[in-house]
């Protein structure tokens, strides 16, 4: 009896931050009615698209024992440049472009956290954050500061504006990336040895290295993956607000770690799912819009998503002593 009392209460402790935010979307359905209504699931179900795809991403680093704070700066350069080559180059040259430009951010990431020795989570904390920066600053170099609106390109977006607002069925074409990702990295994670050596890293890299699993070819791979799956949500991020400025993946790293944190992956690495990053997310995009149609101010809600991310953090690390 104690036993299973026992085990209740872990699990409960380890599953704390879903029951909370579970407890506030059942408390907006009573209180707001307007958070069953089609318009406002068409809603939830477009911002779901580019936060999703970072965060799958965030999930095989995270994983892996780092952390990668340069998704905010990739999904600035990304965006720009991809638009603004839209003309030149037309739509799918220029997409192919973007997601170059995502993929090498992610490999300089790992270039720069192997060459440093740096083989902490905080020390690649810092490495990403800085190199978020950089990307950042370029995409502001790049753009001259400025907005770029697609309404004003003149070369054929179609490809684009199906990638925003386009559907095949009751599915929009955003979600059936979605859905193919989603299946490529669950494959890649659970049938491959590449996978597999990123976990062991994340749980242990001298006893990984030690038994021949390759750590910096998993460090390579983890932010490529991380870069590439950012420059995806940075191009479904602008084809559905169809402008794209320096500044527009603000906010998209600390909100993808809360996503994957939330949906179970543990930051001490060597555990996680992409599944559980999808309900992770999905967690996150209902709160945010559950504090929206309750009124709350912006402001308020970030203090929200800070104490809930340390609420997470703190969980997590009582969880594995």
């Amino acid at each position: 009896m104690k036993k299973n009392i026992a085990l209740l209460g872990q699990s409960f402790l380890r599953n704390y931050v879903l029951i909370a935010i579970l407890a506030l979307i059942v408390v907006t359905m009573l209180v707001e009615p307007n958070f069953m209504t089609f318009a406002n699931l068409i809603n939830i179900m477009r911002q779901f698209g580019p936060l999703v795809m970072v965060s799958l991403g965030m999930t095989f680093v995270i994983i892996g024992g780092f952390i990668d704070l340069s998704v905010a700066g990739t999904i600035s350069l990304v965006a720009v440049v991809t638009v603004t080559l839209i003309d030149p180059i037309g739509q799918v040259p220029a997409i192919l472009v973007g997601l170059g430009v995502g993929a090498l951010c992610g490999y300089v990431n790992s270039l720069l956290v192997l060459s440093s020795g740096a083989l902490t989570q905080a020390e690649a904390l810092f490495i990403t954050f800085g190199m978020s920066t950089v990307y950042s600053a370029i995409a502001l170099m790049y753009s001259g500061g400025s907005t770029k609106h697609m309404r004003f390109l003149k070369g054929d977006t179609s490809v684009i504006e199906a990638l925003g607002q386009g559907s095949v069925g009751i599915f929009s074409v955003s979600f059936l990336v979605f859905l193919v990702c989603l299946a490529v990295l669950w494959v890649f994670q659970t049938q491959t040895r590449m996978g597999r050596a990123i976990c062991l890293t994340g749980g242990n890299k001298t006893a990984a290295h030690l038994c021949g699993v390759p750590v910096s070819r998993s460090i390579i791979a983890i932010y490529t993956i991380s870069g590439f799956m950012a420059a995806i949500g940075a191009i479904i991020l602008f084809s559905r607000i169809t402008t794209a400025s320096p500044v527009i993946g603000a906010g998209y790293e600390t909100n993808a770690i809360l996503a994957v944190v939330v949906g179970g992956t543990t930051l001490k690495g060597g555990k996680g799912s992409v599944l559980r990053t999808v309900m992770g997310v999905l967690l996150v995009i209902l709160m945010s819009n559950c504090l929206n149609l309750l009124g709350v101010t912006p402001y308020m809600q970030v203090v929200t998503k800070g104490a809930i991310l340390v609420l997470a953090i703190w969980l997590d690390n009582r969880t594995q002593i």
